[in-house]
């Protein structure tokens, strides 16, 4: 009795274990509180990297992020002293407005932010180069500051030795162009890399203000050579007039916002040295000039003119020309050049600005690409095809009409000694 008593009991108690751990199992479920889901915070790389040494006086700060977008630059030199950057319109780097100074420390802090909130801060320290040994791309910025121009005028950068075609894309990402109001273009190369354009789909449109900074000083360009400075210009674009020009009838018309506002007889380059035909843009105008072209094929003479208009680095002008006045609107004697009369020059002085453009057509000769400021001899299509990095997808071309002169919208770095009189 006593021990199946007590084997009972044992039992009992065994069997008792299993509700006493379900009572506690049940009362910790209504104790039970959601886990909260951490959101990472926003991965963030910067170049150039911490502590790095020898980086260009051209060099920007790049952030990569992976889950959010940054809030926050801060760049700072080893006195303390804040630097100016800009963004990118891509948002992939800010640029200092100012060149870099050689051998200095800069640090860049750069926090970026996710949607949840959550930030990371990041912060590189590095240090320029010494003034650089290399030997330098000369860059002409042919776009002055304070002026006002035409509406045809490109923003035109040349550059000596050429540009190779490698290097075209890192020289291109240092080309910056704001328009107000907005106008967005695109830069396209001449073919051997001694000249880049920038222009919009259509001629600026008159009153609009075009700011220009090429940032080339200390870039590396092709791995042997720099950029030799960096330079910035704002100016405005004025009232719009044209110049059409046609060998057949040997007339110029003088377009206003479109009308004409006066026909004169001209005289061209007669066919052993012809004038070109094409859009050219004015680029130069100057009350007296000589020219001097002992030493070229064609030339061996020296001549003063009067009310002259560069329209090519070859030497074709527009200018007064009183000995061909009987031959204007009849013949072609000149060497190349659009001769008018003294009357005509002097009052084209007074309408015409730099950047206006001007069309010859029915010549012996084709312009050749770069010979001048050639941006407009071709199609939006064909233009677009010089550039060096991808085109916008709002600037892409679409079917579209060659922009004719009277709408209104939107060779060598340096000129020759070449020019011709006649």
């Amino acid at each position: 009795m006593g021990l199946r008593r007590r084997m009972a009991l044992v039992v009992v108690s065994v069997a008792a274990t299993p509700l006493v751990l379900g009572g506690c199992t049940a009362e910790r479920k209504s104790a039970v509180r959601p886990v909260e889901r951490r959101v990472p915070a926003p991965e963030l790389t910067l170049t150039p990297a911490d502590r790095s040494r020898d980086v260009p006086v051209s060099a920007e700060v790049t952030a990569l992020v992976t889950g959010g977008k940054v809030t926050a630059v801060r760049i700072a030199d080893d006195r303390g002293m804040l630097v100016r950057a800009e963004r990118r319109e891509d948002g992939s780097a800010w640029v200092p407005t100012v060149p870099l100074g050689p051998q200095r420390t800069y640090t860049a802090e750069v926090t970026a932010t996710g949607d949840s909130g959550a930030s990371t801060t990041r912060t590189t320290t590095f240090t320029t180069m010494p003034t650089s040994t290399k030997p330098q791309v000369t860059s002409t910025l042919y776009f002055g500051d304070d002026r006002t121009y035409g509406t045809a005028m490109p923003v035109t950068i040349g550059f000596d030795p050429p540009i190779a075609r490698a290097a075209r894309a890192d020289v291109q990402r240092r080309l910056f162009v704001r328009t107000d109001p907005p106008q967005p273009g695109v830069w396209s190369w001449v073919d051997d890399g001694s000249q880049v354009y920038y222009r919009a789909p259509d001629f600026w449109r008159p009153g609009t203000t075009i700011s220009v900074r090429a940032g080339l000083e200390g870039l590396p360009i092709g791995g042997n050579r720099v950029g030799d400075a960096d330079r910035t210009a704002t100016s405005r674009i004025g009232r719009q007039v044209a110049l059409e020009v046609n060998n057949a009838t040997k007339q110029m018309r003088v377009l206003r916002d479109g009308k004409v506002i006066r026909r004169i007889p001209v005289s061209l380059g007669k066919p052993r040295t012809p004038t070109s035909s094409g859009k050219m843009v004015i680029m130069e105008k100057h009350q007296r000039t000589t020219f001097d072209t002992r030493g070229e094929p064609n030339g061996g003479y020296v001549v003063n003119v009067e009310d002259a208009q560069r329209l090519t680095w070859g030497g074709e002008f527009i200018h007064g020309a009183p000995w061909s006045v009987s031959d204007q609107g009849h013949r072609n004697v000149s060497h190349g050049c659009t001769n008018v009369s003294p009357a005509n020059a002097d009052w084209l002085m007074g309408v015409t600005q730099v950047g206006d453009l001007v069309t010859f057509t029915g010549t012996e000769v084709r312009l050749q690409p770069g010979n001048g400021w050639t941006a407009w001899n071709t199609g939006w299509e064909q233009f677009v095809k010089g550039s060096a990095l991808p085109v916008p997808a709002g600037l892409r071309p679409a079917p579209t009409a060659t922009p004719r002169p009277g709408a209104v919208a939107g060779g060598p770095p340096t000129p020759g000694p070449s020019a011709s009189a006649g």
